[in-house]
């Protein structure tokens, strides 16, 4: 029986190439639930809803300057779910504490790219740490993926798993796909010299309009190289590979009213938020905030609303976004993010990036760390935000309390932050190379004020509960 190897795209293999004893490249995600998982439901449910994307059974394999998935011969469910408990009080510290452990840890290259460990008796109900390499999809679809092992409803109905013996290709078979995906090649490019044809005809200034598009892209790639180093914070340091991580939540619906009285976003209600937190903390450790702000790189999305799930691998690219650090004006710091987000969405710098991504992902392995530790020098952190479910969803009957998420670290940066709401509630996470020096738990603190800082000046007034909270609890922790 010939064993039949799928090649890994060029974007995948240049996220593949990017791991690093400082940055391991794992989405990582923390799932509270209210209620303990039954464990035979559970692995069920893995094995029909998600093992039915054969990447997750397949390795990774390099052949020459070639790299492919092909299936593991020897998967079993076991060697990727574990069951742990928690030692003593089992509360939010020790959960996070778990969490910086495992994101510090590299997965396992001889076996599929992911990992789950079900956390058992955690606040009367139970967690699931879920680590997936980034070459296999990006946020958005991984994301997706973890949504369609749930449910609308409680239900605890165990369904029988159907089949999946998947028939191995002879050589002949994947000699006649590959001319059929020549054939579907050379004939989209036909259609498109029709298209061509067709738009010129239609419109005689369609040539000037490419022209312009082009123009366009090009000054975007002279000005993303030409962009200077971010400046050096607290933020920026040597890394250490040492992940620490946490987390804290918002209302949704008082972030959206927020965003209503500011006349904006949700997302720039947020992406101010956290800009607020860094300028808190800096001020905090008493330093001089750079007039020009910071960088910070934000996925794009260049994945069509429409795709089904089914599609994994990574479809989106990077914008420079500036934070605006320096303003202590809440209002102000928010118009200008506003400006920020409003300039890069007509921008092509995400079609860009994802292009270089490509590029480097078919060149040699020395110029995509070269090419990444440029880029890297031009950003403090990566911030993530994705758009989560409406309404309650269920896992094997266990109703899922808090999702929290992060996103790797590329090149030299050793800050990630991310955002995703849920439900009624917006869910701030962050993790940080221990070696910066950076306290999470203040910088999450932080955050909260922000946003809270915000909602005053817009005249949506709320409390500061959490903050206080967690206040309280970190002034405790230092007397010990």
């Amino acid at each position: 029986m010939t064993r039949i190897r799928t090649p890994m795209t060029a974007v995948d293999r240049a996220w593949l190439r990017m791991e690093s004893p400082e940055n391991p490249m794992m989405i990582g995600a923390v799932l509270i639930f209210d209620d303990p998982i039954d464990l035979p439901h559970f692995r069920q449910v893995l094995e029909d809803r998600f093992l039915c994307f054969r990447r997750f059974r397949q390795v990774v394999e390099h052949a020459g300057d070639r790299t492919y998935w092909h299936d593991d011969p020897t998967f079993d469910l076991d060697n990727h779910l574990q069951v742990v408990a928690l030692p003593g009080r089992a509360d939010e510290a020790t959960l996070q504490s778990f969490a910086s452990d495992l994101n510090s840890t590299p997965l396992n290259p001889n076996r599929p790219l992911w990992q789950i460990h079900y956390v058992d008796n955690y606040q009367g109900g139970c967690a699931l740490i879920v680590r997936i390499h980034h070459c296999i999809a990006d946020g958005i679809s991984l994301v997706r993926v973890l949504l369609a092992l749930t449910d609308d409803k409680p239900g605890r109905h165990l369904h029988a798993v159907p089949p999946r013996n998947q028939p191995v290709e002879s050589r002949w078979q994947s000699i006649q796909r590959l001319a059929r995906e020549w054939r579907h090649t050379a004939g989209a490019g036909v259609e498109q010299l029709r298209h061509l044809a067709h738009n010129v005809q239609q419109d005689p200034t369609y040539p000037l309009q490419l022209l312009r598009t082009g123009s366009r892209i090009g000054m975007e790639c002279a000005k993303l190289g030409l962009t200077p180093a971010d400046p050096l914070t607290p933020l920026k340091g040597a890394l250490g590979g040492r992940k620490q991580v946490a987390w804290a939540s918002l209302p949704l619906q008082n972030v959206k009213d927020t965003a209503r009285a500011l006349k904006g976003t949700v997302n720039d209600v947020l992406m101010t938020a956290a800009t607020g937190a860094l300028h808190e903390y800096l001020r905090e450790e008493a330093f001089d905030l750079p007039d020009c702000g910071i960088r910070v790189a934000v996925p794009f999305n260049l994945r069509p609303l429409h795709q089904p799930v089914e599609s994994l691998g990574n479809q989106f690219g990077l914008v420079l976004v500036p934070l605006p650090i320096d303003v202590d004006c809440p209002r102000m710091r928010f118009r200008q993010v506003q400006d920020h987000m409003n300039r890069l969405k007509r921008s092509w710098q995400a079609q860009v990036t994802y292009s270089l991504l490509d590029l480097f992902g078919r060149g040699p392995d020395i110029l995509e760390r070269r090419a990444l530790g440029l880029l890297s020098q031009k950003a403090s952190a990566v911030l993530t935000n994705v758009p989560g479910p409406r309404r309650p969803v269920y896992l094997a009957g266990a109703r899922l309390r808090q999702p929290m998420f992060w996103v790797p670290q590329t090149g030299g940066i050793g800050i990630g932050m991310s955002i995703f709401s849920y439900t009624d509630s917006v869910q701030f996470g962050i993790i940080v190379d221990k070696k910066l020096g950076m306290d999470p738990q203040r910088v999450m603190t932080a955050f909260e004020k922000s946003f809270y800082d915000l909602q005053a000046v817009a005249g949506t007034p709320g409390t500061y509960p959490q903050v206080e909270r967690r206040e309280v609890e970190r002034r405790k922790a230092a007397s010990f």
